[in-house]
């Protein structure tokens, strides 16, 4: 460290000499200075590169990360504002990667204490929110630096908005959009240091990509998602206030980190009324802020970042023209994306409830209360709901029909439940029933109707095209039944459903977006609108925001869902007549199969399986929790929508799950059409989960098959030419053998000849009418010997004859003639079974 001083302060030295021995010819005398300051006033155009960047860039490859980061702490720590303002930019991209993806940065996304307990112990002590990192943003912060962020790296929608020069809806971007000089290229925000530092954070989430060894990291140990715990745990407490920012030196004062950009009245967030959004850029104004907003400026602005960055990828326009099936996804979160939107959803729900029970109600609004009270009551509903239900809408429609939706289920359910996060805990009942919802969260049920109801046909539009006999699939259905199923919740939203039903009397038709647009103006702390005590309008307003003025509702408990959750209790019972029937069938088909398939006594063929589901990687423990998720969701089902017994008993019967004579699945329900058989929407059902399906065989030439897994390619290929060759050389030979009527021609015929088509099972109705009988001449197949099996039973049998001496010459005529004796027996039972026959 001591070296590294030695020359930053020798570039000073000479870079004050070059700056005061070297004037214009043009320039005053008049105006030469001695001074640092002096020189760097009169000469900014002349400004010297940063010897501190270039010096850090050096140790950047030549240093380990333990030294550069500590290097990094004593710079933050001795250098001022000054010249770190200018190694800021370059030292956040080369913690959290480039915009475009190309650096990686630290790869916070993929560091884990177990994997590299040094560098993440290092890596999460500097980017603590109370670290040498914070330390100087906070540094910088005091001084009024800004730093340009490119707009061409934001999310679609905000791109879009500001390139038409619209100003978007949010604060977070108000009196902050530059233009470009005449000839520049793009657009830029000027950012204050906290917020560039958190816009970078934000997203790294979204701009780095995965790297190849990655898809087994459990997300949850990443550096990164443990950064953004500790984050919303720091600016978002539910204890106590938020902390002040740390002193930039020993016992001195702290900086004022306040941004000069004055912040906007909590009245005006999540805006969507025309008049205010259609505003042009280049009319930018500002408010004047009351002093006490700086208390929570920094809480504000992270949690503005974070919806954002995370969930501003779909405005309500693209959302409808996404309804189009022939539309384009311009942005596809993954399953890391939902996890960390799952963990701020839990904790702004865990602040938001931090209130005091008298903090809650509405009479509340007229005392006077604390900023951070105020962004309490304000964070979910004026931040969050808008574009978190843009963002689930195009999860539930465009994510992949597997069990990754797991993760978007479960932020789901995590928004849909804040009682779970509530600081009071109910009891649990002694017979482990659910608990009852609190006719306290009523009001957030209300105003998040579309939450539970809209998104609940989505799942179930999902769940209809999904294997239910997959106990992922199972658990996943299990879980959103047994939610709704909680005592009152129903309720809740049946009496949400009448609210907005309800004839519009007093109030006019375009007054749904006024409840939510109360006027720009105003301080911070800006006198909250008059409460409406209306439910039903703010019920219809909640609505309105979300879908629009033309939206059409379906109710979750009207005839059409209804429908809905029948043919999915259906599905559900076949799901678990179907994975009892697969337990039964590789329970009789397992037991002594493997040991006789390897000496070759036993069919190798698996049309005998059901490919659709995963029981037979998870073995019986699988079917049972099948069995149990699947009754336990049709028992909620039941409840919810009281469905009787009787109900589903004449539906499930009406829906053919009955087995044939022979006790096997019947096929896919279908017509006979010009061409085959054609499947009707009751047979896509069927095979979708997994509950019939059609018996698959080769009925070509066997010498001519696909070459299966199990065999050497080269050496089936080999043996092929070998066998063609002498049925070619000795076919006449082969065929007068066949014929002859005493037992070397049935011995011939057992070995040479190959059933023909006439003995076997075809599937298509118009297929058995035209197909006629192709009978092979006889001829040799000595395919059998390019079977990884048969080579590894020829060893293991002369290793065996080898433990009891026995040459591999005596071996191999033992071999023979057991084979022998073996075909001789078979041949015997072939003719008597034809004479049987006949």
């Amino acid at each position: 460290m001591t070296t590294f001083r030695c020359r930053v302060a020798e570039w000073r030295s000479s870079s004050l000499r070059r700056a005061t021995s070297w004037v214009p010819q043009w320039f005053p005398k008049t105006a030469v200075v001695s001074g640092p300051q002096e020189a760097a006033m009169a000469f900014p155009h002349l400004q010297q590169p940063s010897f501190l960047l270039a010096s850090l860039k050096a140790d950047s490859i030549n240093k380990p990360f333990a030294q550069r980061c500590q290097d990094l702490v004593k710079v933050i720590e001795d250098f001022p504002a000054k010249e770190l303002h200018a190694i800021f930019p370059w030292l956040v991209e080369s913690i959290f990667g480039s915009l475009d993806g190309v650096l990686v940065g630290w790869n916070l996304r993929y560091l884990q204490g177990r994997m590299s307990p040094v560098e993440y112990s290092i890596a999460m002590e500097f980017l603590d929110p109370g670290g040498p990192m914070m330390k100087l943003v906070y540094k910088l912060q005091a001084e009024d630096y800004k730093f340009d962020f490119p707009v061409s790296y934001l999310p679609g929608p905000v791109k879009a908005s500001i390139q038409e020069r619209v100003l978007p809806d949010s604060p977070l971007y108000h009196n902050k959009v530059q233009f470009p000089p005449t000839g520049g290229l793009g657009l830029n925000l000027a950012l204050n240091p906290f917020e560039y530092y958190m816009f970078f954070f934000a997203l790294s989430l979204i701009t780095q990509k995965p790297l190849p060894g990655a898809l087994h990291i459990r997300t949850s140990d990443c550096a990164y998602f443990i950064l953004v715990d500790r984050y919303l745990s720091w600016f978002l407490p539910t204890e106590g206030s938020v902390l002040p920012p740390l002193s930039s030196s020993p016992g001195g004062p702290s900086p004022s980190p306040a941004p000069r950009t004055p912040a906007m009245p909590f009245a005006s967030y999540g805006l969507h009324h025309t008049s205010l959004l259609k505003r042009h850029i280049s009319h930018q104004t500002s408010v004047n802020a009351d002093p006490a907003s700086h208390e929570i400026w920094r809480s504000e602005t992270l949690l503005q970042v974070f919806v954002e960055m995370w969930l501003h990828h779909y405005s309500l326009e693209m959302y409808q023209k996404m309804q189009s099936p022939h539309a384009k996804e311009s942005f596809t979160p993954t399953e890391e994306h939902v996890l960390v939107v799952r963990l701020l959803l839990k904790h702004l729900h865990a602040f938001s409830n931090s209130l005091k029970p008298e903090q809650v109600s509405p009479s509340a609004h007229s005392h006077a209360t604390s900023p951070l009270e105020e962004f309490k009551r304000a964070a979910v509903p004026r931040f969050v709901q808008q574009k978190l239900y843009l963002f689930l809408q195009h999860c539930f429609g465009h994510w992949p029909l597997d069990a990754s939706f797991r993760a978007v289920l479960e932020m789901w359910l995590s928004y849909l439940q804040p009682w779970r996060y509530a600081p009071e805990k109910q009891a649990q009942t002694s017979d482990c029933q659910p608990r009852c919802v609190s006719e306290r969260w009523a009001p957030f049920v209300q105003e998040n109707l579309l939450m539970y109801t809209k998104l609940f046909v989505g799942f179930l539009s999902r769940a209809l095209r999904t294997d239910l006999v997959s106990p992922k699939n199972a658990l996943m259905v299990f879980r959103v039944a047994k939610v709704f199923a909680q005592p009152n919740l129903a309720e809740m939203i049946q009496k949400g459903e009448q609210l907005f039903l309800e004839p519009e009397l007093v109030i006019p038709h375009r007054q749904h977006r006024l409840f939510t647009a109360p006027p720009f103006t105003g301080s911070f702390l800006s006198t909250w609108p008059p409460a409406v005590t209306d439910t039903s309008f703010k019920v219809k307003s909640h609505v309105y925001s979300l879908e629009g003025q033309d939206c059409k509702y379906t109710p979750m408990f009207g005839p059409e869902v209804r429908t809905l959750v029948l043919r999915l209790a259906q599905l559900i019972t076949q799901a678990k007549q179907t994975a009892k029937s697969i337990s039964d069938q590789c329970g009789e088909n397992t037991p002594g199969r493997p040991f006789l398939s390897w000496l070759g006594f036993c069919s190798t063929d698996t049309n005998g399986c059901y490919p659709a589901n995963d029981l037979d990687e998870m073995g019986q423990d699988s079917v049972r929790k099948t069995d149990e998720y699947l009754e336990k969701a049709l028992e909620y089902l039941c409840q919810m929508f009281r469905l009787s017994e009787a109900q589903l008993a004449q539906l499930t019967l009406a829906l053919g799950t009955t087995q044939d004579e022979n006790g096997k699945k019947q096929l896919p329900d279908c017509i006979v059409g010009e061409d085959g058989l054609i499947l009707t929407p009751l047979g896509r059902y069927q095979i979708i989960n997994g509950l019939r399906r059609f018996d698959i065989e080769y009925q070509g030439d066997l010498e001519l098959q696909p070459i299966r897994s199990y065999e050497i390619a080269s050496l089936v290929r080999m043996l092929f030419r070998l066998s063609s060759a002498i049925n070619h050389r000795f076919a006449g030979r082969m065929a007068a053998l066949c014929s002859r009527a005493d037992f070397l021609g049935s011995f011939c015929r057992y070995h040479l000849m190959e059933p023909g088509l006439t003995g076997r099972h075809l599937l298509s109705p118009v297929a058995r009418g035209s197909t006629v009988s192709r009978a092979r001449g006889p001829r040799l197949s000595l395919r059998f010997l390019g079977s990884y099996r048969t080579l590894l039973s020829l060893l293991l049998a002369f290793f065996v004859a080898s433990l009891f001496c026995v040459g591999p010459l005596a071996c191999a005529l033992l071999l023979v003639l057991g084979y022998l004796l073996y075909a001789v027996a078979m041949t015997l039972l072939t003719e008597r079974s034809k004479l049987h026959q006949l």
